[in-house]
C-alpha cells in the first residue's frame, strides 16, 4: 500500500528508488502506482524527480 500522506509517500517512494528501482517509471510499473498522482502530491510539498538521484529532492 502506498502512503496517502505527503511526507510519508516521500520517504516510501525514495527508500524504493534508492534500494530497488532504476527509475520511477520503473517503480510505478512494478507497483501499478499512478506516476502521476506521485508527481502531483510531492510537487505539492515542494519536491521534485530528479532524474540524475534517482530520488525526489
Amino acid at each position: 500500500m502506498i502512503p496517502k500522506d505527503p511526507v510519508m509517500l516521500l520517504s516510501f517512494v525514495n527508500l524504493k528508488l534508492r534500494d530497488f528501482y532504476s527509475n520511477l517509471d520503473a517503480m510505478c510499473d512494478d507497483l501499478d502506482a499512478d506516476r502521476e498522482e506521485i508527481v502531483r502530491t510531492l510537487a505539492g510539498i515542494d519536491y521534485h524527480y530528479d532524474t540524475e538521484k534517482n530520488q525526489f529532492v
